[in-house]
């Protein structure tokens, strides 16, 4: 009986070390680390050939480029100022009739507003006395020179009608010359007093201060403002610190929220020699044909300038890692083994950035994917 149990354990006690070694074995594989997708010498980062970022690494030879930077500018479009007319009355009154709205259009010559004013009432009465004057001084003179033909007219009495007919004559042209300052014909009759307000010029009515019914009491306060839109300006507003840099003359896009999709291109056509006081920016203005008067005084505007600039090495934004305080780029030193160079960036070129330093021409650096080492 004994016996017979002996044999019973003699297989389990061989197999047991078998069951022990392949467990020991199945436990080692389950805990064996895989293979590192790069590794880290010294400072040079190794990508194997079995590493999966090999598919997911972009290596790129950079380039360097003269290629201007383009800077984006706040503007609003403008009226020419050499083609804006600011309309004063000439004398103080009362407006019976205003026939424009802001923002009509109007033609040269055509009537903008009436003014009853006392004022010209008195210029038509001035003149019709000087007229009047002037037909008396004539009689007197006329009658003078003939009493002289027959011997009975004295010198002093011919020299005083001459005066007298002189006299009336200046007075009768100062009378003239004032009222039709102010807008009045000669001979329009007794009564006349309305001021007739006449556009200078065909334009829009881009400014309206007055009412009908409503005092004018300052001739030197602007009824209303009439500019000649076929012409305008985009004002942008230039950055100090790019002030040496912009000049009359560069080509210039503006782009505008109204008539999103379309571009205008124009050129410079002056810059300012004062900064705003407000905004420490420097006035430019692109001039623009307007036939259609499609543009608008105070649109919004954005413009766009090509700032020249020296030969740089350009990157995209995705080559760029952030370490702490420091930017840099994952540098190709040998087939699939890369440094890490910190380099130095300036402008912003959409999806580019310029390098200042850190890179030349024919550098290759990871353009894609390059986070997936930054360790």
């Amino acid at each position: 009986m004994k016996t017979k149990n002996l044999f019973w354990l003699v297989p389990a006690a061989v197999a047991l070390p078998v069951w022990l070694a392949l467990g020991h074995a199945h436990a080692k594989g389950e805990d064996a680390a895989p293979a590192a997708p790069f590794t880290n010498d010294h400072g040079t980062l190794r990508v194997p050939d079995s590493s999966p970022l090999r598919k997911r690494l972009l290596v790129e030879a950079v380039t360097a480029t003269a290629t201007p930077h383009k800077v984006q500018l706040p503007g609003q479009v403008d009226a020419n100022p050499a083609h804006n007319v600011n309309i004063l009355p000439p004398l103080t009154g009362r407006v019976v009739s205003l026939k424009v709205n802001l923002g009509d259009a109007v033609k040269e010559g055509q009537v903008l507003a009436v003014i009853a004013s006392g004022d010209m009432a008195q210029a038509y009465s001035d003149y019709d006395k000087a007229r009047d004057a002037l037909e008396l001084a004539k009689k007197t003179r006329d009658r003078t020179h003939g009493v002289e033909k027959v011997g009975a007219a004295a010198t002093k009495d011919i020299e005083a009608a001459e005066s007298g007919y002189t006299q009336a004559e200046a007075e009768l042209t100062r009378a003239k010359t004032r009222l039709e300052s102010f807008g009045g014909k000669p001979g329009a009759g007794a009564g006349a007093h309305q001021i007739v307000i006449t556009a200078p010029s065909d334009g829009y009515v881009t400014a309206l201060n007055v009412g009908q019914g409503g005092m004018v009491n300052d001739p030197t306060a602007t009824m209303m403002t009439v500019s000649d839109l076929s012409n305008v300006w985009v004002t942008a507003n230039v950055p100090e610190n790019l002030v040496s840099v912009v000049q009359r003359g560069q080509d210039a896009d503006v782009a505008l929220p109204a008539y999103a999709g379309e571009v205008l291109h124009g050129k410079v056509t002056s810059v300012s020699n004062v900064l705003a006081p407000d905004t420490r920016r420097l006035p430019i203005r692109i001039a623009f044909a307007n036939p259609k008067g499609r543009l608008m005084p105070n649109m919004y505007a954005s413009v766009s300038i090509d700032i020249p600039q020296e030969s740089q090495v350009l990157v995209p934004q995705s080559a760029l890692l952030m370490n702490n305080d420091s930017t840099t780029v994952l540098v190709e030193v040998s087939p699939w083994a890369f440094a890490r160079r910190t380099v130095e960036i300036g402008y912003d070129e959409g999806g580019m950035a310029r390098v200042v330093s850190g890179l030349k021409a024919g550098d290759r650096v990871v353009t894609k994917g390059g986070v997936l080492l930054n360790d």
